[in-house]
């Protein structure tokens, strides 16, 4: 992994829209000093938040996996925090489909800091596809609870809007929200059942005004970005996406299979294994039977 490298605020490569963060009640000013790994954020480089639940529904995490990827295939900079849940899943199908994606730490960015342990690999291949790993804490600073309220309203002001998946009511991605809105930043949310608890953030967000998303064109349009009409991945990139989706569409030749038993066969990790079945599902290559029962579509 590449070292940790330091710009201050006065430094030219230091995102501008940073510089932008405002002492309000609630939300530290901007950073002095930001660590980085990879390649910061640009100037013209259209980035959007993507924030969530760290225990999404199957839904939550099939509604991610299209809309970030989407996102992503139209020239957007997926932004997110790297924490379990929806934000794994947003760095996760950039990564897979070779995308350059940025997460915002809330620990040090030495490897033995960063969190969650299990999403070590996958900080590797985000910096392998050309993206960042980025924290105002120095190496060897630990998770503590504040530091990722903290980096949450990075997230939304180095994006020009940001999405809530799923949410409880009370939550961090709720937080994230809150500091968009104090940085005039477009809001986005996904809705979701009236019976299901992580569904009370998005739909409260709604409320106030929101745009209901159901598919990544209704971000597009309200950002009034046009998606790239030719997309260009690299070689190991596609073969990055490409290998867990042959080792699935092997695995469910012998028939439909549990979900932990694909994992079992294949060898994949959990969220590997999640995204890309929500990402085949969708391309119509297999069938979600319940349960999470998969088959051969």
């Amino acid at each position: 992994m590449e070292e940790v490298k330091i710009v201050k605020i006065e430094d030219k490569n230091y995102p501008e829209s940073l510089k932008k963060i405002s002492d309000l009640p609630g939300q530290a000013g901007a950073p002095k000093v930001l660590y980085y790994r990879g390649v910061l954020p640009q100037k013209n480089e259209s980035c959007f938040g993507v924030v969530g639940t760290r225990r999404p529904s199957d839904y939550g995490q099939q509604a991610t996996v299209q809309i970030a990827g989407e996102l992503a295939d139209a020239g957007l900079t997926i932004i997110s925090g790297m924490a379990p849940g929806i934000d794994t899943f947003s760095h996760k199908i950039c990564v897979e489909k070779g995308k350059r994606t940025v997460a915002i730490l809330g620990t040090g960015l030495d490897e033995k800091s960063i969190y969650p342990q299990q999403n070590l690999e996958l900080s590797r291949r985000i910096l392998e596809n050309g993206g960042c790993l980025i924290s105002e804490f120095k190496p060897g600073t630990p998770g503590y609870p504040n530091n990722f309220r903290q980096r949450n309203r990075i997230i939304s002001a180095l994006s020009l809007g940001v999405l809530v998946v799923e949410a409880k009511e009370k939550s961090g991605s709720l937080i994230t929200a809150g500091f968009a809105k104090l940085q005039n930043k477009k809001l986005f949310a996904v809705p979701g059942s009236i019976y299901t608890l992580n569904a009370s953030g998005p739909n409260k967000l709604i409320k106030e005004g929101a745009t209901l998303v159901e598919s990544a064109q209704d971000i597009l349009d309200v950002l009034e970005i046009e998606p790239q009409t030719a997309q260009h991945v690299e070689p190991f990139a596609a073969n990055a996406e490409n290998l867990p989706e042959i080792a699935i569409l092997t695995a469910l030749k012998e028939g439909s299979l549990y979900i932990d038993t694909i994992i079992e066969k294949t060898k994949l990790s959990a969220p590997a294994t999640a995204s890309t079945l929500a990402l085949m599902e969708i391309s119509g290559k297999i069938r979600h039977l319940g349960g999470n029962v998969y088959s051969l579509n």
